[in-house]
């Protein structure tokens, strides 16, 4: 009789691990797609350009609304799944991706677009901190959550990557309106299945929602990425610089507020654990280091090196393969070798890779990029991944959407920095090195002026490529150094690793 007993207990524990980990499945279905969205609309814009014929200004507007918002919003979304229920926001978070999806599909307008990408936005926040967070609730055990982070994280690298080649396959084909389109299926499986795979679980508070928080969290957040990727795409200018210091002044009240309020957003206390710290810095310096990376690497595949769109996206697979699979291992090399070992690990290979990338010339072959990238992208995938780890395990399960909300803010901001630091640094090299040229503001436009300059401006090609190559090897440089600082802070950080 115990014996069945026995038997029953571990048929009735394995359908639940076996549910457990179909549930993990469909949560890196909102991640995918919130990653895919991100990079896809790179390639659509010449299409939708046609099309709407958007000004400059909604131009910019279609590719930036949606990053914005999902910025601003990513903490407040995290904290807001605490209160009314983790499971909860995400069916209608993914609810408002999925029809906001529709409306940008088949938007007549740029406006009504530009309205759709702010929907997407707003639905794509609470997508990323509330599935996240459930897992700190489905995984009890720290390894097999360290392991389930590594495949969340793995479905957020692959969504990146795949993104122009998914975009690059569906354009071919079809409309504009389809890359938007892909999520509607996907979202309808998370709808269906969710309620029957995730648990819900919302933290028990009685005290008011934060709602002032919520105000200065978005003044602050927005103007600065705002002002961060403005800065990064068309230079300092007044009106940049007015934006930047209103966010600055508006997060400064921000954490005035949150040190008084008796409910805050966002909870400091998680800032004097010094494994946070390191976690959150690991995750928006190697962001930046990634963005612009990726950013410069792209133009240099296809104006330095001439290979086509779709080419250079499938150049940049070995790495989104390097940082999937590593992703889903970082649980067991920081079991083998300590977290702290780990991330300076990553950290150490991240830099190599960045490094790496000074060995690129205007006419080096793929493999070196492919070496370099693939280096670059183990270091990216372990400490990456070890960086939820930390920051969920780093707090009480009631906390833990915030705590991802702030997780993933960094990154979103990481972001943001390597593409403006990085990028304007080797547009600075890139125009410091015009020698009598008679170069563009930009590569690519440089290149058009030779194009129309026929067998003469073969000589004011090569000139720019090379100078571009060395706005590149500068930043790739810069990134390097910054990455083995951070290994040298978070060696002090980490003291005792978990």
């Amino acid at each position: 009789m115990s014996a069945h007993l026995a038997s029953s207990d571990r048929q009735v524990a394995n359908t639940a691990d076996r549910r457990t980990w179909l549930g993990l499945a469909v949560l890196t279905l909102p991640v995918l797609l919130v990653a895919l969205d991100v990079s896809v609309l790179y390639l659509a814009i010449p299409s939708i350009t046609a099309s709407l014929a958007p000004s400059a200004s909604e131009q910019l507007w279609i590719l930036d609304i949606y990053g914005f918002l999902i910025a601003g919003l990513l903490i407040t979304m995290g904290n807001l799944g605490d209160r009314i229920g983790r499971r909860r926001i995400l069916l209608a978070g993914a609810t408002v991706f999925g029809l906001a999806s529709i409306l940008a599909a088949f938007a007549p307008t740029a406006g009504i677009l530009i309205a759709a990408r702010a929907l997407m936005g707003v639905g794509g926040a609470t997508l990323m901190p509330s599935s996240l967070s459930l897992i700190a609730n489905m995984f009890s055990d720290p390894r097999e959550r360290g392991r389930a982070i590594g495949v969340w994280t793995a479905a957020f690298a692959g969504g990146s990557a795949i993104g122009p080649v998914v975009g690059g396959v569906l354009l071919h084909h079809f409309w504009w309106g389809s890359v938007f389109l892909m999520n509607v299926p996907v979202l309808a499986v998370l709808l269906i299945l969710g309620p029957r795979l995730l648990p819900e679980f919302k933290a028990p508070s009685d005290a008011r929602f934060d709602v002032l928080g919520v105000v200065l969290s978005m003044g602050g957040i927005l103007p600065a990425v705002y002002a961060v990727k403005t800065l990064a795409s068309d230079g300092m200018d007044a009106t940049t610089v007015a934006v930047g210091i209103v966010g600055v002044v508006m997060l400064a009240a921000f954490v005035v507020w949150q040190r008084r309020a008796p409910a805050p957003l966002l909870d400091l206390k998680l800032f004097g654990n010094l494994q946070f710290v390191g976690a959150i810095s690991v995750s928006l310096v190697g962001m930046a280091a990634l963005g612009g990376m990726s950013y410069l690497t792209g133009v240099y595949l296809q104006s330095v090196m001439g290979h086509d769109v779709l080419a250079a996206a499938i150049a940049g697979l070995p790495m989104a393969v390097a940082v999937a699979v590593f992703s889903v291992g970082a649980s067991r090399v920081a079991a083998l070798i300590g977290t702290r070992a780990a991330f300076l690990l990553a950290i150490g290979l991240a830099a190599v890779g960045n490094l790496g990338l000074l060995a690129l010339t205007t006419s080096s072959p793929i493999w070196v990029y492919l070496l370099c990238t693939s280096v670059a992208g183990v270091g990216y995938g372990i400490q990456f991944s070890l960086v939820s780890v930390v920051a969920i395990g780093a707090v009480p399960p009631e906390r833990a959407g915030s705590a991802s909300g702030i997780s993933e803010t960094s990154f979103e901001l990481g972001n943001a920095l390597g593409l403006a630091l990085l990028g304007s640094l080797a547009t600075l090299i890139f125009r410091s090195h015009r020698n009598g040229w008679d170069f563009g503001d930009t590569l690519g436009e440089t290149l058009l002026r030779a194009l129309d300059m026929g067998s003469p401006g073969e000589g004011l090609a090569s000139a720019a490529r090379q100078a571009y190559v060395d706005g590149m090897h500068a930043a790739s440089l810069t990134a390097g150094i910054a990455l083995a600082v951070l290994g040298v802070a978070v060696y002090f950080a980490m003291r005792e690793p978990k």
